[in-house]
């Protein structure tokens, strides 16, 4: 006993000195890998201090992506590779929404991009407050609250992506309304704003509002929001919806409307299910909106069909669901569809408006657009055909193994270079910062489907790869159009889908108020489905790096430019090791004439500038909070400004705050 006991003690010893040695080693490593993470790059260079030249006034950023040819492209270039690190703070706006809201700031996300109005910054906060801003100092001019109840949290967080601009050319210059802008709300409304004012123009629908949706129409009010910008082509205002994904096989119907812009009239609507009798509902479109007002066209970026992972109750590839359709402005009828998931059983919606563009092809100039998809293919389509200018090819997808459902055969695939991996090999690359780490991670893909992009859903699991969240997102893209160079900001994470058949679902969680995070409980349907993003017990996302890419395409030649990571992982790795591996992102692009590209996005809470042509990393800083919004810039008083708002995402649990940011060059 006495000699077990020794033994003991020996070990007791022995394995407190490892424990030591252990606590030592990671000390170690936290001051070695803090010494090699990210720095600012303005550290590393030298900047052009001479006093920068005048750039001529131009306050042309007239809708949120610019214009509604949606290019996030402005040609100012007072801003440049050689002094880009001298930008400073030029003013801050705060809308008072973190001392006014409270708790409901936790179900928000501040994602505008402010627009130019009436030589005035206009935006919207997350709960509908329109608000315009003198654009040189920030000072604020007018404020329209849409007073929405901000009381109850919805199931999608609220959030206001921007407004609309329209000027009416009938009416006499400077009177009321005759420059207008449109604000959709949460609450299903839109309103029609003087310009000048922000009063509501008492002329447009009822005294300035119309409902879009009856409330009554919707499961629950909380399940269905507007907070995209409309878009405006011509005299008429278009507006699509967000629905909350999964939460019912019978969703709310997906109707896109259009309103005359001057009466506020009911000109078309268009709903993806033109069936009255089909069973589900949803593939809303609920980003952005392109139009060409030159061809009549409107360009509706369309989502997945309800529910989102099973679609035994939709049988058929139902054609205008996560598919970019064209529709004629001034009647609302479809003049082509383009597919891009044949029935989407992975929530692989189209995210956001296309780009118009001119393809150069062997001395032809064609009218095309550009866009990304929550599945990772870049498509360019001929805008006024829908023809695909580069091959898209139909090739053969795994199939379903669950009763009842009937997977496509085929799925478009884009012969452009993807925009990030589509493809997992769990043995060779599942990733983590030490052995152990990688042997978790690689147990969590045991036993699972795993046949590349379009495995579909399973009752033991499968890998979706991109995830949900992308592969391309909302913000889109962005195109220079001297170069047809395109921008993109992309997610790369694994995801595993689990059906579950409704009677095991009632039982585990059916009487539960709160259900399990990530859960799609799918009412009415024969399945509900859990997801989860794969991540390793130290934090780290079990796939390989970049999580986050900015990628740049030459349109002209279809080839890939560059690639570069795209944040850190300072919010997700233990101790706040800032490895530069990229991270989550969401929120576009903005490309100048200065040869640069503004983004911020990140969840690391940082704006950034990368040199166009190479993709160096030039300029970062960082944040009083996140930023997942995209950054416009206008020039006026000989200095261009380039704008942000940075307010956090509830979501993604990023920083809250309720920021405008304007960065310029010093004043000489």
């Amino acid at each position: 006993m006495a000699e077990g006991a020794a033994r003991g003690g020996r070990w007791g010893r022995a394995l407190k000195i490892l424990a030591g040695i252990v606590v030592i080693g990671l000390i170690v490593a936290v001051i070695v890998i803090k010494s090699l993470q990210f720095h600012p790059p303005q550290n590393h260079f030298t900047w052009d201090n001479s006093p920068p030249a005048p750039v001529a006034d131009n306050l042309d950023w007239k809708a949120v992506g610019g214009d509604i040819g949606q290019a996030r492209y402005s040609p100012i270039g007072q801003i440049t590779d050689k002094n880009v690190g001298l930008l400073q703070v030029a003013w801050t706006y705060r809308t008072g929404e973190m001392a006014r809201r409270g708790e409901a700031m936790n179900w928000s996300k501040f994602e505008a991009t402010p627009i130019i109005a009436d030589n005035k910054l206009v935006l919207c906060s997350p709960f509908n407050r329109a608000i315009a801003l003198d654009p040189v100092t920030g000072k604020e001019i007018w404020v329209f609250d849409a007073k929405i109840d901000a009381s109850h949290k919805p199931v999608n967080n609220l959030g206001c992506r921007g407004l609309a601009r329209w000027v009416d050319k009938t009416a006499p210059a400077g009177s009321l309304c005759a420059e207008r802008l449109f604000m959709a709300t949460n609450d299903l409304r839109m309103v029609a704003l003087d310009a000048r004012t922000g009063a509501p123009c008492p002329g447009w629908g009822n005294k300035g509002w119309t409902q879009v949706i009856d409330p009554r129409e919707t499961h629950d009010p909380v399940e269905v929001h507007i907070n995209m910008a409309p878009a405006v082509v011509g005299d008429v205002v278009v507006i699509g919806s967000s629905i909350a994904d999964s939460a019912w096989l019978a969703a709310a119907r997906g109707t896109v409307h259009a309103y005359d812009a001057r009466t506020g009239v009911l000109r078309w609507t268009f709903d993806p299910f033109p069936s009255p009798g089909n069973k589900t509902g949803a593939a809303n479109v609920w980003s952005a909106i392109s139009a060409d007002p030159e061809r009549d066209l409107v360009f509706l970026p369309t989502t997945s069909p309800s529910p989102d992972f099973f679609g035994g109750d939709r049988q058929g590839d139902d054609s205008f669901e996560s598919a970019m359709v064209a529709i004629k402005a001034s009647t609302g009828k479809v003049a082509w569809v383009f597919q891009t998931a044949h029935h989407d059983i992975w929530d692989y919606d189209v995210p956001d408006a296309p780009a118009m563009f001119t393809l150069n092809r062997g001395g032809q100039k064609i009218p095309a657009l550009a866009f990304t998809t929550k599945s990772a293919f870049l498509y360019v389509l001929d805008r006024e055909t829908g023809k695909p200018l580069y091959p898209v090819v139909e090739k053969p997808v795994p199939q379903s193994d669950v009763p009842g459902e009937r997977t496509a055969a085929t799925q478009p695939f884009s012969t452009l270079p993807p925009l990030s991996p589509q493809t997992f090999d769990p043995k060779k690359e599942a990733f983590g910062l030490t052995p152990i780490d990688r042997a978790m991670c690689r147990k969590q893909y045991d036993r699972i489907r795993n046949e590349g992009i379009f495995t579909p859903p399973s009752i033991k699991g499968s890998i979706l790869y991109p995830s949900t969240g992308g592969g391309g997102e909302w913000g889109g893209v962005a195109i220079d159009p001297r170069t047809n160079r395109l921008i993109v900001n992309t997610n790369n994470f694994t995801e595993i889908m689990k059906l579950i058949p409704r009677a095991e679902y009632d039982r585990l969680y059916g009487g539960l108020k709160v259900k399990p995070r990530m859960m799609a409980p799918q009412r009415g349907a024969s399945y509900a489905a859990h997801t989860v993003l794969t991540f390793s017990p130290l934090g780290i996302p079990c796939s390989p790096p970049p999580y986050g890419a900015l990628n740049a395409y030459d349109l002209d030649t279809g080839k890939v430019a560059w690639r570069k990571p795209l944040g850190t992982t300072s919010d997700k790795a233990p101790f706040g090791i800032a490895f530069d591996w990229g991270s989550i992102n969401f929120g576009g692009p903005l490309m100048t004439g200065g040869g640069l590209v503004f983004v911020a996005a990140t969840t690391d809470n940082r704006f950034r500038a990368f040199r166009v042509s190479d993709g160096e990393l030039l300029w970062a800083v960082d944040l009083p909070a996140s930023a997942q919004a995209a950054p416009m810039t206008y020039a006026v008083g000989g200095r261009q400004y380039v704008v942000l708002a940075a307010g956090g995402h509830g979501m993604l649990g990023t920083k809250k705050g309720d920021y405008v940011i304007a960065y310029a060059l010093p004043k000489k």
